[in-house]
Formats: structure tokens, sequence, C-alpha cells
């Protein structure tokens, strides 16, 4: 872990953030153990549908058992978790943190990353607000079309340091990767991950009913946009404050600069070969960054054809980590690194976010515990039964809301859609909702809150990555939030008057 004087573009876990989130969700882990105590054992049954897919059997009903898990099983639980069907995923979580670790370090020390910031904050110092709209469309594209927000993880740091350099801060940067990450995830327009294993269970044609999710994409983009512009402005006048406040001593600096340079017209011989020293390591960068751009290029195309080729989804997160590793050690290589450079600078990273894992560990743990004191199943049928003695209109919100609950506890979006479509869909048809409009509620509930809740992984390692505690982000994150609850809310009642 890195000390909070340390600079903040280094891609290590600050002490003061993982302290913040670990004590938070020790916090969960602790009310989750409570819960066992208070909330009888249940469960419902599940079957293999004609896909192979493990849905529950509606059939078959929600049936009571013992429930209640040993306290060493629960003081244990972020090491048991690895043991579970989730476990494979949850390591490979873990080793695709530790592997952009690495990478982004070297590349940090061999001056690409700076480098390259500075070229672009030149390029766009005159049209930077063009730049903000540009990458916060982008991430969300990522996270609508292709169901990318883990894979995002790499390019968090770089868009925050980005976000510094143009003279904004930490949550800027954050808003305009992660959070348009998350937004994009949660419109779903063609989110494989979420709308497509959602309608899947739910019996439509694969990504049918696209024009109210791309109404969705619209609205959710122009209120993310308006949200980080304001406050990137906000930001930019309390600068401006600050600068006005000291005029005087920067001219009595720049003076002092300027009566200093006089005594360097002599030393012309000297520049020259400075000069030419300087253009011979911007040749190097700029091969470096042209090798580093075509490696991320290779990644990113094929996230996207993972979307067409689902024989590739499975691989995503691992291809994207070997094309960051790829991409970690030939651009620092060409940049005019050596081996032995290389290899320090990748174990430094590595250990730099090393004090992630715990996190996600901890953060993984309270699923367990609840599954395994055979709650969760409770929870899901008290609110199943609970929307059946709701009037119509409130039934579709109720749906989000069970989803945003169980979100919670359940990170997966394709996990939650076995869990919950085979349950919330009857009780749908019941009320007169379209199957198509519960996967819409569901999309908004799985995917706004992954950039809110702290037992989300992807959230925290992004949060330590950009040394901003959870509490920072949560009074920062909140006002955005309770706004889309609104929008995304409107748009559900909407999609009851039309009959979507």
């Amino acid at each position: 872990m890195q000390k909070d004087d340390k600079p903040k573009n280094a891609l290590n876990i600050s002490a003061r953030s993982f302290l913040t989130a670990t004590a938070v969700i020790f916090v969960l882990m602790a009310l989750c153990y409570i819960l066992t105590f208070l909330i009888p054992g249940g469960e419902y049954s599940y079957v293999t549908d004609k896909q192979g897919n493990t849905v529950i059997d509606t059939a078959a009903g929600f049936q009571s058992t013992e429930g209640g898990i040993p306290f060493w099983k629960w003081l244990l639980s972020p090491l048991l978790v690895l043991g579970t069907p989730g476990g494979a995923t949850l390591i490979a979580v873990l080793l695709f943190l530790l592997i952009i670790g690495g990478a982004f370090n070297s590349l940090e020390n061999c001056g690409l990353m700076k480098y390259m910031l500075s070229k672009i904050t030149r390029r766009y110092a005159a049209s930077k607000y063009r730049l903000l709209a540009f990458i916060t469309f982008f991430f969300m594209a990522l996270g609508s079309l292709v169901g990318s927000y883990e894979e995002c993880i790499p390019l968090v740091p770089i868009v925050v340091a980005l976000s510094l350099s143009l003279g904004w801060d930490a949550l800027t940067g954050l808003g305009m990767s992660l959070l348009a990450a998350g937004c994009g995830f949660a419109a779903g327009v063609f989110n494989p991950f979420t709308v497509g294993v959602a309608q899947n269970l739910a019996g439509l044609p694969l990504f049918s009913g696209a024009s109210l999710r791309l109404l969705s994409f619209a609205v959710i983009y122009a209120a993310l946009l308006a949200f980080l512009i304001f406050h990137a402005k906000k930001i930019e006048s309390r600068q401006t404050k600050s600068e006005g406040d000291n005029t005087d001593k920067h001219n009595i600096d720049a003076n002092d600069r300027g009566a200093k340079s006089v005594g360097l017209k002599d030393s012309s011989t000297k520049n020259d070969n400075a000069k030419n020293d300087n253009l011979g390591a911007s040749k190097r960068m700029d091969t470096a960054l042209t090798v580093f751009g075509v490696i991320m290029l290779a990644g990113i195309a094929f996230v996207i054809s993972s979307t067409f080729i689902p024989a590739f989804q499975d691989l995503t997160m691992i291809i994207v980590a070997l094309i960051f590793l790829i991409a970690g050690i030939a651009a620092p290589l060409t940049a005019g690194m050596n081996a032995r450079q290389l290899a320090s600078n990748f174990i430094k990273g590595v250990s730099g976010v090393l004090p992630a894992t715990a996190m996600i560990l901890m953060a993984a743990s309270i699923r367990f515990t609840l599954e395994e004191a055979k709650i969760l199943g409770t929870i899901l049928h008290a609110a199943v039964e609970a929307a059946q003695n709701m009037p119509k209109w409130s039934v579709i919100l109720f749906i989000y809301f069970i989803v945003l609950i169980m979100n919670f506890f359940v990170a997966s979006g394709s996990a939650k859609a076995f869990m919950l479509m085979p349950l919330i869909v009857p009780i749908a048809q019941i009320f007169g909702i379209s199957p198509q409009l519960c996967v819409l509620a569901f999309a908004f509930g799985d995917g706004f809150s992954n950039t809110f809740y702290p037992t989300n992984p992807v959230l925290l390692i992004s949060l330590g990555l950009a040394d901003v505690s959870y509490t920072k982000w949560v009074r920062w994150s909140l006002k955005f939030q309770i706004i889309i609850l609104f929008l995304t809310s409107a748009i559900l009642m909407f999609g009851m008057l039309t009959n979507y």
C-alpha cells in the first residue's frame, strides 16, 4: 500500500482507501451474520432447462429448511468462498487485478503514461469538454453494447490521470470511466450478460425490444454528461479562485524564472545536444505509444467480437488480462526500459494492488454467508410473496427494487438472471406486465448499483487505484444515483403505459 503522500497516478491501493473499504465491508459481514440468527432457512429447487442452464423450479415452489452457519465458517468465509462453484471466477478476477497492477506500474515508470497524457492534454486543451463527452460515451458504449465492466479496470487509472492533467479531479475521472461503464452496462442495449441471458430465460428473441433500451441509453448519457460537466466546472471554479488569490506570488516566480533564463543564452551547444536527446526519446515514446495502442485496440476488438461469438464470452476477462500483460511488457521495452527494470516494476505493481484481494474476498464472503445459512432463498421468497399483493402499476417498480436488493449480495448479472427471472416473469404475467419490461427492470436493477455497493469488487478495485475513499465516493455519487433512480422508474412507467 502507498502512503497518502505518494503520487496519485501510481497504481497502488492507498492505506486510507483500504482501511475505509475494509471497515465498511467488515460491518456488512457482521450484519449478515446477525441476519442468520433472525431469518429462518429456506430454499428453492433447481432444474436444468433445454439450454442446459440451471434455473429455479417454480413448480416445486419454496421449501423451509434448517438454516444457520457456524461462527468458524463465517470467520473463514473470505477463504472458503474460493471453494464454491463461483470460486473459479473469483480467482480469475484476483489474477486479473494483479496482472493489471504489474503491467500498469511498468507503463507508468517507463514514462509512457505521462507522455501519452501530456500529448492528449495539449491536443484537447481548448476542447476538453468535448473530450470528456467522447470518453464518457466510449465507456458507456462498451458497457451497453458488449457488456464490458470488469474489463474496463485497466483503463480507469489512465482516465483518472488524464482528468487530473486536464485540471479536474479523480472523481471526474472515475465518473468518465467507471460510472460511465456501469451506466452503459445498466442501459444494456445489447448487453449479453444481463439482457441476453434474461431474455433467453424469459423466452424472448435475443436483443429484441431494443428501442426503449436505446432511449434509456440516450437519457442516461445526457444525465451523466450534465452531472460530470457540472462537477468539472465547479472544480475549475475553485482552482481559478485559488490561483487568483496567489497572482502576485506567481508573477514574482515568473519574473525570477525569466531573469534566470537570461544566463542560458550562452549554453547553445548544450541545448542543441539536449534537443537531440529529447528528439530521440520522443521517437522511442511515439513508437512505444503506437505499440501500446495497437495491442489495446486488438483487445477492444476481441471484447466486441465476444458479443457475436458465444465461445469467447467465458474467456473475455482472461484475454483482456493477457492483452494488457503483453502491452505492459512490449511498450516499456520499446520505450527503453531493460528487462531487469521491467521485472522489478512489474513485481512492485503487483504488490501495490495486493491489498485489494483481501477486500474482494471479504465482499464475496457476504453472499457465501447468506447461501450457506440458507437465508438468501428466504429473503427472495418474502419479496415474491409481497409482490403478489401489490397494485399492478407498482409491481414493475417492486421487481426493480428486488433486483436492486439482490445485487447487493450477488454481483454477477448472469447469476442473478438465473435466480430471479424464473420467479419474476410469472408474477409479472399474472398482472399483465410483459416479460420485455421485466428484462428492462432487471437490467436497471443489476447495473447502476454496481457503481455504488461496496460488495462489488470492480468498484473497490477502481476506488483503491484512484486513491478515493468509499465514503467520499458515496457522498459524490449518491446525488447521481438518486437522479438515475427517478429517471429509470419513469422509463419503466412509460413502458407500462405504452405496453412495451
